[in-house]
């Protein structure tokens, strides 16, 4: 069902042009969908869009979902089967320093793509991309379930909190999954962990900063090194993302039209330090130097993900652990690093080996 649900169908994707977003874009491409993206320009410099060629194998359209009218249009002319919205402004530092520039993107830009939706009269499967962060986090033990209250203390989380509401919203008043046989329309949100893998180049996050570093031969420097993160490879969610799309195209899609958690399992959360020890280690490199300052902007500290109806629900399970995340991690960095142009083969490489694994486990998600 998996690979029926995308071949020879139409995908648009916003934020296409991000890290998560080009391995998407990437893996439709292998399942024989038409990708259509929707996104600003690349992020950073250099970025994986660029480096894996992405941009061949799609329809490749340079917009922002702030521009409503833009996105209606761009969906309009896709007619698409499937939506799934990665744009978003993803960091909490930066959403420090530009806040109303954050909810625009994450709450009125998500609130943009459901309009253009509604407008269009699709009928098909969106999926609307969240975080972990969206749940009032209380620094516990307890893993967070998707009936979980929503919170947020930095801009960052609380607007995805706000998108998260204003898609329960959207749903009950205009995608009513009872009323789906008039609409067509079956949404959901996915709520994932934090995402490592090649590739990812963004500014204040842990492992491009380890990269850096080690790319200027300089000791790499951590803030809040015992933070306890969900860390999961980028294929994880791509995986639950795309496995949850393929469910609400389903006959009995209704039953999908909810929120959803992707993380890894409970053993594999790690701290920060731990996480960087563990890169270092694949690479080859010596140790960090912790940099955590008193009085520095708040992130979360602790932060768990309960996966239990992802699993029990929808059939999705993590496939690498904590070990192999961080050496394919690695590993594809080090090859890139040494050899720019093996990019797009890194990355197909890395998606080969998780589906293969992934069918080990009894899950198929190959073409």
């Amino acid at each position: 069902m998996f690979a029926e649900a995308y071949r020879g169908k139409t995908v648009f994707v916003t934020g296409h042009t991000g890290f998560k977003g080009s391995w998407l874009c990437l893996w439709l491409e292998q399942l024989g969908a038409r990708v259509v993206g929707f996104s600003l320009a690349p992020p950073t410099e250099p970025s994986l869009f660029e480096q894996a060629g992405i941009a061949a194998g799609i329809d490749h359209h340079i917009g922002d979902v702030r521009d409503a009218a833009a996105l209606s249009a761009a969906l309009a002319a896709a007619r698409p089967d499937f939506v799934f919205h990665l744009a978003a402004q993803p960091l909490v530092i930066d959403s420090y320093a530009a806040p109303a520039e954050t909810f625009a993107t994450n709450v009125t830009g998500s609130i943009n793509l459901m309009e253009a939706v509604r407008s269009s009269g699709m009928r098909g499967a969106v999926v609307m991309v969240t975080t972990d962060k969206v749940y009032l986090n209380r620094e516990w033990e307890h893993a967070y379930r998707e009936d979980d209250p929503l919170g947020g203390h930095d801009p960052y989380s609380a607007s995805k909190a706000a998108m998260e509401i204003a898609v329960a919203s959207w749903r009950a008043s205009f995608f009513d999954p009872a009323k789906a046989s008039e609409h067509g329309v079956h949404i959901a949100t996915a709520r994932a962990g934090n995402v490592i893998g090649g590739g990812d180049w963004s500014a204040n996050r842990l492992v491009p900063d380890l990269m850096r570093a080690l790319a200027g031969n300089a000791r790499p420097t951590l803030r809040n090194a015992g933070s306890l993160r969900p860390w999961q490879h980028v294929l994880e969610p791509l995986a639950g993302y795309l496995w949850l799309g393929a469910q609400l195209a389903g006959p009995q899609g209704e039953r999908y039209a909810q929120g959803w958690n992707f993380g890894p399992q409970a053993t594999d959360v790690r701290s920060v330090g731990e996480l960087a020890d563990a890169v270092l280690a694949a690479w080859g490199a010596p140790g960090w130097t912790d940099a955590t300052q008193a009085g520095a902007l708040h992130e979360a500290g602790l932060l768990r993900l309960a996966i239990d109806k992802a699993v029990g629900q929808l059939g999705w399970r993590p496939v690498w652990d904590f070990a192999e995340t961080t050496a394919r991690t690695a590993g594809w960095y080090k090859a890139v690093t040494a050899r720019p142009e093996t990019a797009r083969a890194a990355t197909l490489a890395d998606l080969t080996a998780y589906i293969a694994a992934a069918t080990t486990l009894g899950l198929s998600f190959a073409a």
